[in-house]
Formats: structure tokens, sequence, C-alpha cells
């Protein structure tokens, strides 16, 4: 069972109005193990999402490296790294659903990726669904659905192949308290049947009710890591 370890990673960003390099993430030291639920928390800013892209291997670290089982993921080559990247489900922060395809279309080219996978596609995609309680939006449009209703087709997608990660990024993120809680508690389910999630959250409200480990980020920098912990704790 994959666990994800940091050693001194470190993103930049070249930023092109100021000239100036900006470091997202600065020489993090991580490990997360298999099954455990991990909120990433923090300011706007702070290093949230560039951080949940480093662990889900969706970006190469400017430095240092990420390693999964022990394997430095970061000295592969790039096809190498795909197939690693195929145990996690992502959810980016802002909606990657294509408005002028169905959520049908949307979700056909995960459920082929890999070898052996085309088989069955349609019926997994159907389930998908049916799991996030969207069963019925598979002819219909993103524009024809609520934003609720989108992340729930986006979390679909994520957990279409049985990723052994999920990786979410600000999942609730303007969503009602109703449909928010509907989402992690799903996500609880999920956990409890030995999938990892990552989530990095501004939801401080769920993060403290449910008392799961914490990180903290400030200035790209881990600030605190409490397990069983509330939103900012750092000891």
């Amino acid at each position: 069972m994959p666990q994800i370890r940091l050693e001194k990673v470190g993103k930049d960003y070249f930023q092109e109005q100021s000239k100036q390099v900006f470091h997202a993430v600065q020489e993090v030291d991580l490990t997360i193990e298999q099954g455990e639920f991990v909120f990433i928390t923090g300011s706007s800013g702070a290093g949230k999402s560039t951080l949940l892209q480093l662990l889900s291997c969706q970006m190469p670290p400017t430095s240092g490296a990420v390693f999964l089982d022990g394997v430095n993921v970061t000295a592969l080559p790039l096809r190498q790294q795909e197939r690693r990247r195929m145990i996690f489900g992502y959810v980016p922060q802002l909606s990657s659903l294509v408005r002028k395809k169905t959520i049908e279309e949307n979700l056909l080219p995960v459920a082929v990726l890999g070898p052996g996978r085309s088989r069955g596609a349609g019926e997994r995609i159907e389930k998908a669904l049916g799991l996030v309680g969207m069963s019925k939006a598979l002819h219909r449009y993103p524009v024809e659905l609520s934003q609720g209703e989108c992340r729930r087709v986006e979390l679909a997608r994520a957990i279409l192949n049985n990723p052994q990660i999920l990786a979410l990024d600000e999942l609730t993120a303007n969503l009602d308290e109703d449909t928010a809680w509907d989402l992690f508690y799903f996500l609880e389910q999920v956990n409890h049947n030995g999938t990892t999630v990552i989530m990095a959250s501004h939801a401080k409200n769920f993060v403290n009710l449910m008392r799961r480990r914490v990180i903290t980020l400030v200035d790209g920098r881990i600030f605190g890591d409490v397990q069983k912990g509330r939103y900012g704790d750092v000891m």
C-alpha cells in the first residue's frame, strides 16, 4: 500500500510581472501513510494547492524528491511517472469539466485510462455517479448542473478507477452546508475502506468537527502537523 514521502521538496514559480521567483513550497519534509485522512490548511497563497499537486505527483518539484513506497518518482522517466500517477484520484480547485460535453463524455477519458480499462467503462461511470448521488446526470451537461452537483461529478471522476489515494483541492468550497456534509460523509466511508484522503481546505468548521490529521502551511512551509487536530493547530 503506497506511502507518500517528500524530502526537502520545494516548488518555485517565476512571476512575469514582478520578474521575481515566488517560492510556493519550501523545503517540505512530510510522510503520509496509506489509509490516513489528512487536511492541508492555511491562508490563501500559503501553498496548499501546490503542496497537494506535489503530493499527488501532478507536477514535479523544483527541488527535493517525491517518493511513493520508497521509489523516487521524480527520478523516473516521464512514462513511468504517468503510470505511478494512476494510483491517485485528483480533483482540482477549479472545475475542469468541459461545458460542451455531457457528463458521460467528461468521465469517459478517465474511465478508459490504462491497460484493459476500456472494457466495462460505461458501467463504472454509472456506478461512480451513483455513489455520489448523481446517477441521473449521465447525459446532462455541466451548465445544467449546480456548483455542488458539478463537484460531485468531479469526485465521481476521481473515484472511477478505484484509486488508492484521493487528492482533493477545496472540494466543498462555496457549497451549501448540507451538500458539503454529504461529501464529507462519503469521504469518511471511502477512507474507512482504506483509501488515503488528502484534502486542501478552508472549511474550518468541518476540519474542527472531523478531528483528523491537520497540516498547516505558512508561506510554503509546514508550520503545524497535528494528529486529531483542529484548523490552525501548530502543536
